[in-house]
């Protein structure tokens, strides 16, 4: 078994950061959802619901931070190709 760390609450980790290098920009890339529930089983769509949910949860983290400007690639030319039904799926969420 590999190491582990212990869990630690978001208010101790935001204590352990150097403010002074908090980036004024992140960009993140959205990709690997249906793989994920693929791999576990679950519908595709439900890999992309739980991607919303962890964007959420970065919007209001990179908020706490002070993080000023947040840039989400979550929708690429590509995805037009996937199914009708997963297409509307993503646009809606």
């Amino acid at each position: 078994m590999p190491d582990e760390k212990p869990d630690q609450s978001e208010a101790a980790l935001l204590t352990q950061l150097d403010q002074e290098n908090i980036p004024g920009h992140v960009a993140i890339i959205m990709d690997g959802n249906g793989r994920w529930a693929n791999r576990i089983n679950a519908p595709r769509v439900m890999g992309h619901y739980q991607g919303i949910q962890s964007a959420r949860e970065v919007v209001r983290f990179a908020s706490e931070l002070g993080i000023k400007t947040l840039s989400l690639f979550a929708f690429s030319s590509e995805n037009w190709n996937r199914p009708p039904y997963e297409v509307a799926t993503l646009i809606t969420y």
